[in-house]
């Protein structure tokens, strides 16, 4: 399919219903307002196509950008693709997901989760902690330095409360995801997890609700799921 064509599709299952709920999630006009399961439909007919992708997601159209996550080849896409990626997603829908997933699975993953964390922009430090959480997610302790995750717990205590909104919600994540994924530290994740307490973050126009971090970990333990990793950073 050529993008003229995936996008014609995209625009025959937008929904005005959908649309509202992405809006109200903070995701950036133009949209049409595709389910993800939808999207995926699609996703299995062009499996992984990376030259798609990059062109998708160059339409700056929110559901072709986040379908350009579902096909992008995590062996193929280069880093600075990546970096114009992150410099371009205008929402959490597409920064902190749709972008750390494949970064996280790309061999640039740790190397710019790095960079971004440190970056002052709110989607690419936001972006940055997610990558980090998935890295733990997906790569096997070997490859996980121990010394690198705790300094980065550490930050997150002494840094969280002055952050921007997004980069809570995100700091917030990495400890659970140090909890759940990562064992070895996970006495450090549940004492920053304390320390932090309830994180305030504005949600937008929804429902939605912070995970509380300490009960998550907790959650996950009881539930045998601790240190259990995941085939794919992507869902």
């Amino acid at each position: 399919m050529t993008v003229d064509q995936v996008m014609k599709e995209l625009e025959k299952m937008g929904s005005p219903g959908v649309k509202k709920i992405f809006l109200n999630h903070g995701v950036k006009e133009p949209l049409f307002g595709v389910k993800i399961g939808d999207m995926k439909k699609i996703q299995k007919k062009l499996k992984k196509n990376n030259e798609l992708s990059l062109d998708l997601y160059k339409t700056g159209n929110a559901d072709a950008m986040y379908l350009a996550g579902l096909i992008a080849d995590e062996t193929k896409i280069r880093k600075r693709d990546l970096q114009h990626w992150v410099k371009q997603a205008s929402s959490p829908m597409l920064s902190e997901y749709t972008v750390a997933w494949i970064a996280a699975e790309s061999p640039h993953g740790w190397e710019l989760a790095r960079e971004w964390v440190d970056s002052t922009k709110e989607n690419v430090a936001s972006s940055g902690w997610c990558v980090f959480s998935s890295l733990l997610s997906i790569r096997p302790d070997e490859e996980i330095n121990a010394k690198e995750i705790h300094k980065l717990l550490k930050r997150v205590d002494s840094e969280i409360g002055s952050a921007s909104n997004r980069v809570r919600y995100c700091m917030n994540g990495f400890v659970i995801a140090v909890g759940v994924f990562y064992p070895e530290l996970l006495k450090e994740s549940l004492e920053t997890a304390k320390k932090i307490g309830k994180v305030e973050v504005w949600m937008g126009k929804t429902a939605c609700q912070v995970p509380d971090a300490a009960s998550y970990i907790r959650k996950a333990e009881t539930a045998g799921k601790l240190g259990k990793k995941k085939k794919t950073a992507r869902c």
